[in-house]
């Protein structure tokens, strides 16, 4: 240990990192600080968790506490101190794979410290830098989940409440959903993640029926490999990115991919197109991994702008990941790190959330919806994976140690929360609401 108790911390950037910079202290007693780590021990003994630095076990302990302060954090702020002692270095796992294994363990037996919470607001313009994607997409452009070629797709058709339905309407009450599962992958490794990616980006350009001839939009730029394969199928597309710093490096990847002729980015200055930021009339249009990040307000914005946007005949296609029933009360407390430093307005809501957001506020209307839960979770191992390979070029490229650890640490806590089932990756196919029926 050092002299001073929290000097491990004189190397982080206080500027940058002001809550993981510092412990907090005099907001609480000793007993207090004490009884968070009496809880936090039964919590790893309920689960199994090896904490002996000196263990025996093969694999060594699952956790190792390298500084005190981990327990001033847990005191002050629950699974967010957790995770902020983790990113300052103060606990560790041997490598990322038992970082899930704790991550999971933990939430299974429903440790419940109390945690400060962190409230929504408004998603900012900005986008994941290509580079960072680029250190765990097996495309080298994808930062969302792949589709594997083991995967087997069963349909059915389910009936779905009418949201937008009042009584005396003509709306009917309920209407039809193509309900797609893909059954689990099987011998997956990290070669197949990249063909994974792509695969996915074509199954979206299958939902949004992506052909010669059509004028497709792409927002926001996190679905860039459905761009640049929508131009084999001699499309014309426009990539929306609110990030303008981002615009010139995205252009050049079009060029080394040759589609820079048939792919035009343009930038806006809001996170979500209003009228004054972007018109047009689209045959398609596809957004992933976009719905989950924005406040409530936004999401409204959102689907109101896909209604604009889309044309009369169009299809809209959107992914995003979403809570299951068994999302427990821990497992929302421990996203709080994600929603802190990550992604300020994100908030999973459960499918019939989104059904309800389009049918209330877009005349469009939820047609489809594929379920790619556990594919995702295989793609977010590999993404791990190619993360943990690549943090030397992660730090060459600029990214500090605080945020290497975040960013190990986003993937972990993800992949526990599929593993258990808390979370759902979901297509979502849409199409104007038709008086009558369903098309």
């Amino acid at each position: 240990m050092s002299a001073h108790p929290f000097s491990h911390l004189e190397s982080i950037d206080a500027q940058a990192w002001p809550n993981v910079a510092t412990v907090p202290s005099g907001r609480f007693t000793k007993a207090r600080v004490r009884l968070a780590e009496a809880e936090f021990a039964k919590a790893c003994f309920a689960a199994g968790l090896d904490l002996d630095p000196h263990s025996k076990a093969p694999a060594g302990p699952d956790l190792i506490i390298e500084h005190d302060a981990l327990f001033f954090r847990l005191a002050d702020s629950g699974w967010l101190g957790l995770a902020e002692s983790y990113m300052a270095g103060e606990w560790k796992t041997p490598d990322s794979t038992r970082l899930v294994k704790v991550l999971r363990a933990l939430l299974e037996v429903h440790y419940a410290p109390r945690t400060r919470a962190i409230p929504v607001t408004d998603s900012s313009t900005g986008e994941l830098p290509l580079d960072l994607v680029s250190f765990s997409a097996g495309d080298g452009l994808s930062q969302s989940g792949g589709i594997y070629a083991s995967g087997v797709p069963t349909t059915v058709r389910e009936s779905v409440e009418n949201y937008r339905h009042k009584i005396g309407s003509r709306e009917p009450k309920t209407h039809y959903v193509d309900v797609t599962q893909f059954s689990v992958p099987e011998a997956v490794d990290r070669d197949d993640l990249g063909d994974a990616q792509r695969r996915a980006a074509d199954w979206l350009l299958d939902l949004s029926r992506t052909q010669p001839g059509t004028h497709l939009l792409v927002y926001p730029a996190a679905g860039l490999q459905a761009a640049i394969r929508a131009t084999s199928r001699r499309a014309t597309v426009d990539v929306l990115t609110s990030d303008v710093d981002q615009r010139a490096a995205l252009q050049e990847l079009l060029v080394l991919e040759g589609a820079q002729d048939a792919v035009h980015v343009e930038t806006i200055d809001t996170p979500v197109p209003g009228p004054a930021q972007w018109r047009g009339h689209y045959d398609a249009i596809i957004s992933v991994e976009k719905l989950e990040a924005l406040s409530p307000r936004q999401r409204k914005a959102y689907v109101a702008g896909l209604d604009r946007l889309l044309g009369y005949e169009g299809r809209a296609v959107v992914q995003s990941t979403v809570a299951t029933a068994t999302l427990t009360a821990p497992a929302r407390s421990a996203m709080q790190v994600l929603r802190a430093y990550i992604w300020p307005g994100l908030d999973f809501g459960e499918t019939e959330d989104v059904h309800k957001l389009f049918d209330r506020h877009s005349g469009l209307r939820v047609t489809s919806q594929t379920h790619l839960g556990s594919h995702y979770l295989e793609s977010l191992r590999q993404q791990r994976s190619f993360f943990e390979g690549h943090r030397r070029e992660a730090a060459a490229a600029g990214f500090d140690r605080v945020f290497r650890r975040l960013w190990a640490l986003q993937f972990a806590l993800r992949e526990a929360l599929f593993e258990l089932g808390m979370l759902d990756s979901v297509v979502f196919g849409a199409t104007r609401r038709h008086r009558g029926g369903r098309r």
